[in-house]
């Protein structure tokens, strides 16, 4: 037995052209009004997973447009990433990238060198961003560092607001972003976390996880 196909009903085609044209003319008119451009402070935080991933993508982003970027690691360090290890290889003339850390703090199980390690990174995010060569620096897991006050956040915040070039962008990604950074930042995402497979006993995998 075959499914009727039911032919395009010429009047629904007609209704559904006109609302499109309604909405894209809404939508023009908006678009219009945004005219303005900045660098922004773009925050990634939440439980769920994919905020270090989407900070890569808008580093990806930069790299295919050959817009100069640079990666600053805050945490991880100790295990191999296919970001790190795809632009090293290919993209280092338009990405610096930095792992600054040693591994999350349950591993080091040293606060002090931790801590040293968080200011390390933090002076060579501000490096870079300072610099006004970087057009985006992503900070990754920075908000980790700022949680455990490895890095002041009254620090950031003020470099942030008085430092950074009116044109570089800054991301930070990591759980637990601070309510000041959250004020201060242009754009926010939280990922919310509804199923992940480590609760299922699967352990991250390369391709997924790094």
């Amino acid at each position: 037995m075959t499914e009727d196909v039911q032919e395009p009903n010429g009047q629904d085609d007609a209704r559904h052209a006109e609302k499109m044209a309604k909405k894209k003319a809404a939508r023009d008119k908006i678009m219009s009004t945004k005219t303005g451009e900045k660098g922004l402070i773009i925050v990634h935080t939440g439980k769920g997973k994919g905020k270090s991933t989407a900070g890569f993508g808008m580093i990806f982003r930069h790299i295919a447009h050959e817009m100069p970027c640079a990666v600053v690691q805050f945490i991880k360090g100790a295990m191999e990433t296919g970001e790190r290890d795809l632009i090293e290889k290919h993209f280092s003339d338009i990405c610096e990238f930095h792992t600054m850390g040693e591994g999350f703090t349950w591993e080091t199980q040293d606060r002090a060198r931790d801590i040293a390690t968080a200011q390390s990174a933090w002076a060579k995010a501000k490096e870079l961003i300072a610099s006004g060569e970087k057009s985006m620096v992503l900070l990754d897991e920075i908000n980790i560092a700022i949680r455990y006050d490895y890095i002041a956040i009254a620090d950031v915040i003020a470099f942030l607001q008085t430092e950074k070039p009116p044109m570089c962008h800054v991301v930070l990604t990591g759980r637990n972003a601070h309510d000041d950074l959250i004020e201060i930042a242009d754009l926010v995402t939280e990922m919310e976390l509804i199923k992940h497979p480590f609760r299922s006993g699967i352990k991250g995998q390369k391709g997924v996880e790094f």
